[in-house]
C-alpha cells in the first residue's frame, strides 16, 4: 500500500489508516481474540497507520492496539493518540460506558476534560503506557469545541515542544467541526488536522479547511469515509445512519444518488467513498473504523478497487 508523508513531518502514514474506536467496544463487544485478528488483517493487507485514543473504551482500544502491535517492527508503522481526555477513577460506575461514553465497556474509569498542560503530559504518559511504546508517532487534541482557548494556548504548544524534543513526530488536532479547525490551522504550529465526516461524497463542507491546509502544508486526515454507516452499503436503507444519528432525507437522497451513479460506471458505493477524499491532494490517509478482520478485507478491497475516472465527474452535488 502507498505511504504517503504526512505534511512537512517525517511521519508517513499508508493511504488507508485503521481506525481502532470499534476495538474499543464501540456501541458493543467485541472480544481480545478477534480485536487482535483485526488488527493482523490490517497489518497482512499493508496497513501501516494505527489511529487511537484513551477515549476509546477507556483506554481498551490502546490496550488492545499495543498488544497486537507489540511484535511488529517499530520503524514499519506509524501510530497515533490523542489527549484532551484524562481517564480518572469513576466515583458513581454503573457498571457500563455505553449509555453514557458510547462504549460496551466497565466504567470504573470516567473522562475528564482537562486541555492543561500538565494533562497533556499526564494523558500522553498513561496512553504509552497502554500501548506499551516509548513514542507516539502523531498526537492530536481531541474534540477541544468547548475548550478552544485552552487548547491553543496549553495544549498545542506543549505538544510542539514534545515534537521538538522528538518524543512524538507531529502534532495534530482532531474533530467533527471545520470552522473551529480553521482555527488551529491559521492560529498554531499543527502539523495535521483530522476532521471527521467533513469530506465524503456528500458533506464537502471541509473544503475551505482543506485548501488552507494545502496552502499552509498542514496535512489532512480524513476520518469517517462512510458517515457513520450511510455510505458504507451499495444501496443505502432507510434505516441507515448519518453523523450517529438517523440520516436525514436530503443524506439518503443524496447517497442514492452516488450509489446509482457508482452502479452505472461498474463500482460500488463505499468503495468510491473510500477512495474519494484522497482526491484532494491535502489528504495524507482515509481513517475507516475496523472492527473484525472481515471488515479490514471489506475496507482493503474497496480501498484497491478500480474506478473509471469519468465517476468523480457524474457524481450528484453533495447535499453539504
Amino acid at each position: 500500500m502507498r505511504r504517503l508523508p504526512l505534511g512537512r513531518t517525517g511521519v508517513s502514514v499508508t493511504e488507508l489508516g485503521f481506525g481502532a474506536a470499534p476495538i474499543g467496544n464501540l456501541y458493543r463487544r467485541v472480544d481480545d481474540q478477534t480485536a487482535g485478528r483485526a488488527v493482523s488483517a490490517a497489518w497482512e493487507g499493508g496497513i501501516r497507520y494505527f489511529d487511537t485514543a484513551p477515549h476509546y473504551g477507556l483506554g481498551v482500544s490502546e490496550r488492545r492496539l499495543g498488544a497486537a502491535l507489540r511484535e511488529r517492527p517499530r520503524s514499519e508503522f506509524s501510530i497515533s493518540t490523542k489527549v484532551g481526555r484524562l481517564l480518572v477513577p469513576n466515583q458513581a460506575p454503573t457498571g457500563s460506558d455505553l449509555e453514557k461514553g458510547g462504549f460496551a465497556v466497565d466504567d470504573a474509569l470516567i473522562r475528564r476534560r482537562d486541555y492543561s498542560r500538565d494533562g497533556v503530559l499526564r494523558s500522553l504518559d498513561s496512553s504509552m503506557q497502554r500501548l506499551g511504546l516509548d513514542r507516539v508517532d502523531i498526537v492530536y487534541v481531541h474534540d477541544p469545541d468547548d475548550h478552544m482557548e485552552s487548547a491553543l494556548r496549553d495544549a498545542v504548544p506543549t505538544l510542539v515542544e514534545l515534537r521538538e524534543q522528538r518524543v512524538i513526530g507531529a502534532v495534530g488536532v482532531g474533530m467533527n467541526f471545520v470552522e473551529p479547525l480553521r482555527r488551529f490551522v491559521a492560529e498554531s504550529d499543527i502539523d495535521a488536522v483530522m476532521v471527521a465526516g467533513r469530506w465524503t461524497l456528500v458533506d464537502h463542507s471541509a473544503a475551505p479547511l482543506l485548501d488552507e491546509c494545502l496552502e499552509r502544508n498542514v496535512a489532512v486526515v480524513s476520518a469517517a469515509p462512510f458517515n457513520s454507516g450511510l455510505l458504507s452499503r451499495s444501496q443505502p436503507a432507510g434505516d441507515t445512519h448519518f453523523d450517529y444519528g438517523p440520516a436525514p432525507d436530503d443524506m439518503l437522497a443524496a447517497a442514492r444518488a452516488c450509489a446509482n451513479a457508482c452502479i452505472a460506471r461498474g463500482t460500488t458505493l463505499p468503495a468510491a467513498a473510500l477512495q474519494f477524499p484522497l482526491r484532494h491532494p491535502a489528504v495524507s490517509t482515509v481513517v475507516a473504523g475496523m472492527r473484525t478482520p472481515d471488515q479490514c478485507s471489506l475496507n482493503l478491497e474497496w480501498s484497491a478497487a478500480k474506478i473509471d475516472w469519468r465517476l468523480w465527474n457524474e457524481l450528484p452535488e453533495p447535499a453539504r
